[in-house]
């Protein structure tokens, strides 16, 4: 019964801890974010409702990315209070071990990461699509428009008052193969159709060994070494195939059959799905880390050296991750080994100092 009784006030002022730190970072995002707003529509003619009103629509995509530094810290705040009410004491008495505490902390952080994954991110992802999707809008170099659909890829350009249809069976490489296009003009009348096994799109002046071209006065005339000047290279499409937090994790997994489809590279999105399937491991393994940590350090040291200290942890394992992931997206190791060695890594560190801290 008296464990139970622990187990219920552990756990409440854990959640009240991760509220107030999460409302925290949440204040400090959205001073950050406000002023990169403002930044962006500085030269346009927009009342100040629409730069907060962006602001609140991007903070959840960026608290979803610094969750595992929000529970370490958290995990520190805890413990600090513990320890300066001297409870960490009390419990030792009552015969509660060091073990049995993060065991519950570990197994809270696990519960509230399923929560983040099933449900805020969902909310997140489709707040960020719509903040990507009005931000668009007022964007100077919006000229054009790509997606992917079980037809190929997509894309639309408006260049020199000429629009451009085209569509492509496939991306390889810096070629997009089987592309037909066709051009509009202004008013949106046919000029001609434009049809070519292979082009190169490694600049914005897409180039072509041959092509066929259709329009009213001639049919099928061949060109070789054909030109096209457009707004977009290969990095353009690339980039906007990339921005993955506006997708929810079914969006994430239709995504995923699209490119593989056409052959494009799935690597980012499979990264991308992992990720969130460890989600909820990453922010368990951090809230075991954090709280390994404070009961290994002496307990005379001041609060300022807990956070400088577990910013620099928090700093370390960020690029530690960061650089596993490039490693993947690179395809020097497999997708699954980038995202899920970092926490192991985490996990065993994490088992080095509960061995040790165990019989304090």
């Amino acid at each position: 019964m008296i464990f139970k009784v622990y187990q219920n006030y552990i756990s409440k002022q854990f959640l009240l801890t991760f509220a107030k730190t999460v409302f925290i970072f949440f204040t400090l995002a959205f001073i950050l974010n406000i002023f990169e707003e403002i930044n962006f529509f500085k030269d346009l003619d927009v009342s100040i409702g629409l730069p907060v009103f962006l602001t609140f629509l991007n903070i959840p995509s960026i608290l979803f990315e610094i969750f595992p530094f929000i529970f370490l810290i958290t995990t520190q705040f805890f413990f600090i209070k513990l320890i300066e009410q001297n409870e960490n004491i009390s419990f030792k008495n009552f015969g509660l071990k060091n073990s049995k505490i993060i065991s519950l902390l570990a197994i809270l952080s696990f519960i509230i990461g399923i929560i983040i994954v099933t449900i805020f991110y969902n909310i997140s992802s489709n707040l960020k699509y719509s903040y990507l999707n009005i931000k668009n809008s007022y964007a100077v170099d919006n000229k054009y428009l790509a997606v992917i659909t079980e037809n190929g890829i997509w894309i639309k350009d408006a260049k020199d008052g000429i629009t451009s249809i085209i569509n492509a069976d496939d991306l390889k490489g810096n070629f997009l193969n089987n592309v037909d296009i066709v051009q509009f003009d202004e008013n949106f009348n046919f000029l001609q159709n434009i049809s070519t096994n292979k082009i190169l799109i490694k600049n914005k002046t897409w180039k072509s060994e041959s092509v066929l071209i259709s329009n009213e006065k001639k049919s099928n005339e061949r060109i070789n070494n054909y030109s096209l000047d457009t707004n977009i290279d290969f990095d353009d499409i690339n980039s906007l195939f990339s921005n993955l937090t506006s997708l929810s994790i079914l969006e994430l997994n239709k995504l995923k059959k699209k490119y593989d489809d056409i052959n494009y590279s799935s690597i980012e999105v499979n990264s991308a799905i992992h990720k969130i399937i460890s989600f909820p491991f990453y922010l368990m393994l951090m809230t075991v880390l954090s709280a390994s940590i404070m009961m290994s350090i002496k307990q005379n040291k001041t609060k300022i050296f807990h956070l400088i200290f577990g910013i620099l942890i928090s700093v370390i394992i960020y690029y530690l991750s960061f650089f596993f992931e490039e490693l993947g997206k690179n395809e020097q190791v497999p997708v699954v080994v980038s995202i899920w060695i970092p926490l192991l890594m985490i996990g065993i560190v994490s088992m080095i100092n509960l061995v040790r801290i165990n019989e304090k």
